[in-house]
C-alpha cells in the first residue's frame, strides 16, 4: 500500500520540497503503514486559534495531529513561525524542525503516545532514529531532551488513542 502524502503550505512554502523528498524516505521506515496523510504549514495565528479550539490551550504551539481513523489517515499541522523560533533557540535549521514536527505528527498517526515519560523518551528516540537513517542526523537528542513532557509544548494530539 503505497501512502498518499499531500502538503499545503499557507507559510513556508520554501520548505515543501525539502520535506517532500525527506518524508518520502521517512515512510517505509515507520512501523505502521499509513494510508492518507495531509501536512498544513501554517501561521501563528491559524495554530493558535487550533490549539485553542482543539486543546483549550493559548497561544500557538510546534505541531498538532489529527488522526481521522485506525487506518493512519490524518492530518498533521505544523506551525512555521514556531519552528523558526525553536531552530533559533536550539540552533537548528528551520527546515530540520519541521521535519522534525513532520516525523513527529506521523508517529502519533501510527498509534505513538507521547503524554508519560516512557512514551516521551521513545517516541523523540525514534525520531532521531529515522532522522538519522536518512541522513540528516539527529535533532531532538541535540535539544534538552530531558524535560518532561507539557501539554502545551511539541506533542500534542487531538483524537482519541
Amino acid at each position: 500500500m503505497q501512502t498518499h502524502l499531500s502538503i499545503q503550505a499557507s507559510v513556508g512554502r520554501a520548505h515543501e520540497t525539502f520535506l517532500r523528498k525527506h518524508l518520502r524516505r521517512v515512510i517505509p521506515l515507520l512501523a505502521h503503514r499509513l494510508s492518507d496523510v495531509s501536512i498544513a504549514l501554517v501561521n501563528d495565528a491559524t495554530m493558535s486559534d487550533l490549539h485553542q479550539r482543539f486543546m483549550n490551550l493559548p497561544g500557538p504551539t510546534d505541531v498538532l495531529t489529527f488522526p481521522l481513523d485506525d487506518s493512519g489517515n490524518g492530518e498533521i499541522v505544523i506551525c512555521v513561525p514556531e519552528a523558526a523560533r525553536r531552530a533559533k533557540q536550539h540552533r537548528s535549521s528551520v527546515r530540520n524542525e519541521l521535519l522534525l514536527y513532520a516525523i513527529h505528527g506521523m508517529l502519533h498517526l501510527c498509534g505513538m503516545d507521547d503524554r508519560t515519560q516512557r512514551g516521551f523518551q521513545q517516541m523523540h528516540r525514534m525520531e532521531d532514529q529515522i532522522l538519522t537513517k536518512i541522513g540528516v542526523g539527529a535533532v531532538f537528542a541535540r535539544q534538552d531532551s530531558a524535560r518532561p513532557p507539557k501539554r502545551a509544548r511539541r506533542n500534542e494530539t487531538k483524537g482519541m488513542r
